[in-house]
């Protein structure tokens, strides 16, 4: 059940608002094309604008039709009806393709383009985005938890291509495909976390947790803030997170319902220290400067981050995706101005379920070069 709009757009040559003859003919056009595939179609009403005109139709089961003609020689056609459960659609993609070539054609048109139909209104979310706000379309075909906690909105859909995947404030986190996402996080292969003390902060659907397990560390301290986060994923994430959620207290890890901050001010009064930190929190903003409560926070969890880093361990964090480099770049520069000096590479993996290519750093204190005696 979803109310269904296809769009398509033409181009045509330039016409002049004032020409009345030469809008009704392509209102007439409108009119003939559009009628094959909608019913009882009739004018309800066109409108001048101050860079054409706009024309509206309506249609059987009260199919609206949009219709606007631009000055400089656009015209966009939108087709909007409402779809219920079991029901055919009132213009399928095969017809809303007929539509459109007959219009070119009549038309005149230079070019053309047809958009399947979007989908709003759907008890399933079909849409998000990429780092740079591009339209994303899932094909999900269930929604199998929809809570709001007191730090987020959190849902977990299934969809036929990722399996389920987390939603966290409509922003995909992670989906059963998305194992490369993790890989290249924690640099498997490359790195030896045998033996080595680990902290995650942030990691409550449990995946990165789960794998790092896998490679035999010393010890694995979690904080997550969220414990309704934890609890969803423990249900209906076990794909990426195995069971390590099933118990907070493991042979060699922790898991830790907290604040991150905090957690770590009382790690640097106690002196302790990690080998190996992850930052699997918030992705990087997407905005002009890197100023901002988000900005902020980054700041934070770095600096803090740095102090309970031991001097030969890594700070390993996502960043964002490949089609935002300013944001990722104001990371980096972040990375410049730490009360400490630090160095760092990079790395990059295509995530399934994000469907774009993301970026991973990994962060370590500079060491001083010693003088070579004479």
């Amino acid at each position: 059940m979803a109310v269904h709009t296809i769009m398509m757009d033409f181009t045509i040559k330039s016409n002049s608002p004032g020409d009345s003859e030469e809008r009704q003919n392509l209102i007439n056009t409108l009119e003939s094309a559009l009628s094959t595939h909608v019913k009882d179609l009739k004018i309800l009403q066109t409108t001048e604008v101050v860079d054409g005109f706009i024309v509206f139709f309506l249609g059987y089961k009260g199919t609206l039709v949009t219709a606007r003609a631009f000055e400089k020689g656009v015209l966009t056609v939108n087709v909007e009806f409402y779809k219920g459960k079991d029901e055919d659609p009132l213009m399928n993609f095969e017809q809303a393709r007929s539509v459109e070539m007959s219009l070119k054609e009549k038309l005149g048109a230079e070019r053309s383009k047809l958009l399947p139909a979007i989908r709003r209104g759907s008890p399933l979310d079909m849409y998000l985005t990429t780092s740079d706000e591009r339209l994303l379309e899932y094909d999900t075909d269930a929604l199998l938890y929809e809570e709001r906690s007191a730090y987020q909105k959190i849902q977990i859909f299934h969809s036929r291509s990722c399996g389920n995947f987390l939603v966290l404030d409509d922003l995909q986190n992670l989906s059963d495909a998305d194992l490369v996402y993790t890989e290249t996080l924690m640099q498997r292969g490359k790195e030896n976390y045998e033996g080595k003390e680990i902290l995650i902060l942030g990691g409550g659907d449990g995946a990165l947790l789960w794998e790092l397990l896998k490679e035999k560390p010393k010890f694995v301290t979690m904080i997550d803030i969220d414990e309704m986060v934890i609890q969803a994923c423990r249900i209906h994430m076990r794909k990426s997170c195995g069971n390590c959620l099933d118990n907070y207290d493991g042979p060699n890890y922790k898991i830790i319902v907290d604040d991150c901050v905090k957690i770590m001010d009382q790690y640097i009064e106690e002196g302790r220290d990690f080998d190996y930190i992850f930052g699997d929190l918030t992705d990087v903003p997407i905005s002009l400067t890197p100023q901002g409560v988000h900005w902020d926070f980054i700041r934070l969890i770095l600096e803090k981050s740095f102090k309970v880093l031991r001097s030969t361990g890594k700070y390993m964090t996502h960043v964002n995706g490949s089609c935002s480099p300013s944001s990722i770049q104001m990371y980096e520069d972040q990375l410049k101005k730490l009360s400490v000096e630090v160095e760092y590479s990079s790395d990059h993996a295509f995530v399934p379920s994000f469907l774009e290519d993301w970026v991973f750093l990994q962060v370590w204190k500079k060491q001083a070069q010693q003088k070579v005696p004479n």
